[in-house]
């Protein structure tokens, strides 16, 4: 099993138990959408009940998507232009999260408290940097890598050139979401129902916002910043200026992984197995996605969002099937 989030993950009947209390979820706007469903590139893990624990994923800005599957301690590469697996490399124990800045891609190990620094170009290990605390969610600002750790409630600073850790700044109870207004951090606390913002320039705490029940996920418009609150079954839209809730909008059943693809939010909803498209404008749901079992985090190459299905062992893309080779297709 997962680590535990304090929530239902993947699991039917942790579903069922925690779904009697969300919100009433109005999807007036849903539509049909399905998905293709493709092979994580994960190996068979026994102790992950025959999967390998795809859990983040990232784009890497140059044709690639990799994955992290946290129970075979891999990070698998996967071509967005059909799909295609080109490599598995092996990790730290539990890789949980992933970001890139273009020439490395950055794995946060939960189990080993380190991170993995991998060169995208050939998935050698660059460089393996100790961070204390449960490394979980990790983001790269432009400058420096951030990582939120989620067993000692603080965020890491690390020089993206050098792999320093840079300092460790306090944030809420089990940070999880980490996002960047190009200033400040925002890091979505998950066990006390708040959103903090950071400096980026030196992690001073410039506050603590609640939001909705259980926030997990956080991404930034351009304008205002977003969290999805996986037991509300919603996202709380947050002024970046003084944290000013501008609105709380009602998206799918465990609500989880959140990005911003430059015109639309996307979010996936864990337990109703599904990925919605938001209007930032409104935060009117557009079009609604099925995905796998238990889809966690997205990414967005660009054109299609791929997105982890942590209990089925498989990614699931908007990308449509034609255009995906068949040997990666999961039926």
């Amino acid at each position: 099993m997962a680590e535990n989030y304090g929530m239902k993950l993947s699991f039917s009947v942790l579903a069922a138990i925690i779904s009697v209390s969300l919100l009433p979820i109005a999807q007036a706007q849903t539509t049909a959408t399905t998905t293709t469903q493709i092979s994580s590139g994960s190996p068979t893990a026994s102790s992950a009940g025959g999967t390998g624990g795809p859990e983040a994923v990232v784009y890497d800005g140059k044709g690639h998507v990799w994955v992290a599957n946290q129970f075979s301690n891999t990070v698998s590469e996967i071509s967005t232009a059909n799909g295609a697996l080109l490599g598995t490399f092996k990790v730290g124990n539990r890789p949980v999260g992933l970001a890139s800045d273009g020439i490395h891609i950055w794995v946060a190990n939960l189990r080993d408290n380190t991170v993995t620094e991998l060169l995208a170009s050939t998935g050698a290990i660059a460089a393996t940097i100790p961070v204390d605390g449960g490394p979980g969610t990790i983001i790269v600002d432009g400058k420096n890598v951030w990582v939120a750790c989620r067993e000692n409630n603080t965020v890491a600073k690390i020089a993206a050139g050098t792999g320093t850790v840079l300092g460790t700044y306090p944030a809420g109870q089990r940070p999880l979401g980490l996002a960047s207004d190009g200033v400040n951090v925002w890091v979505a606390n998950n066990q006390d129902d708040t959103v903090t913002k950071l400096a980026a320039s030196d992690g001073a705490n410039l506050g603590s916002f609640h939001v909705g029940k259980g926030p997990f996920g956080v991404a930034f418009d351009g304008t205002s910043i977003w969290v999805s609150n996986f037991f509300s079954g919603t996202l709380t839209k947050v002024r970046p200026s003084d944290g000013f809730i501008l609105g709380t909008f009602p998206v799918g059943d465990g609500a989880a992984g959140l990005t911003f693809d430059g015109a639309s939010l996307w979010a996936a909803n864990n337990g109703s197995n599904t990925v919605m498209k938001i209007s930032p404008a409104t935060g009117a749901v557009t079009a609604t996605y099925k995905t796998g079992i238990g889809p966690f985090a997205l990414a967005f190459d660009g054109t299609n969002f791929w997105v982890t299905n942590f209990g089925s062992g498989t990614i699931s893309t908007s990308k449509p099937s034609s255009s995906l080779s068949s040997t990666s297709i999961t039926q």
